[in-house]
């Protein structure tokens, strides 16, 4: 009966092990919101970091978080690092690449509760009086980042996150606009 157990447990592994090792190598999951600003109004709320926490999902998870910022406040070198309860974690990011009214880029570390390096990006379209705005994150899926999206779905639970980000950002913007 014991081995039997085990078998089957061995078993399992390959298969969650096979399963995984066909998974893709990169992921990507991206949003987009109109707002009825132009774009320097929108880039404003995500260039400087400290305007984050009045729009950011992750701070309303965890309004408790500790976060701290450093380099310049707005811009390239604009860096915010932040711990916080299980459903926020612990890392940093720091803008990496900023083009007024067009493109800010980020350089995202986790700490917890996975360890991951991504790149998140936000780009800004003018159309007629209002501005498509489309939040981005990407990266290489590791071996666990491969077996974790086998039991959940990162484009369903991120991109949500990143929906309520930009409808709050909206809110925002169009209210003081």
């Amino acid at each position: 009966m014991l081995e039997t157990i085990l078998i089957v447990l061995v078993v399992a592994v390959l298969i969650v092990l096979l399963l995984a090792s066909k998974q893709p190598e990169t992921f990507q999951v991206t949003r987009s919101a109109s707002m009825a600003v132009p774009p320097e109004t929108v880039f404003v709320q995500i260039n400087d970091l400290q305007k984050w926490e009045a729009w950011s999902p992750w701070a309303k998870l965890d309004p408790n978080a500790k976060n701290s910022f450093s380099g310049p406040q707005a811009g390239v070198g604009a860096s915010m690092s932040w711990a916080g309860n299980n459903k926020v974690g612990e890392g940093s990011m720091t803008i990496i690449e900023s083009r007024p009214h067009d493109l800010i880029r980020f350089k995202l570390d986790f700490l917890k509760p996975f360890k991951a390096s991504n790149t998140a990006e936000f780009t800004f379209k003018s159309e007629g009086n209002n501005t498509v705005v489309v939040w981005s994150m990407y990266g290489k899926n590791n071996f666990i980042g491969k077996i974790m999206s086998l039991i959940m779905n990162c484009d369903k639970m991120v991109g949500g996150q990143f929906e309520q980000g930009l409808s709050a950002m909206k809110a925002i913007v169009e209210a003081a606009g």
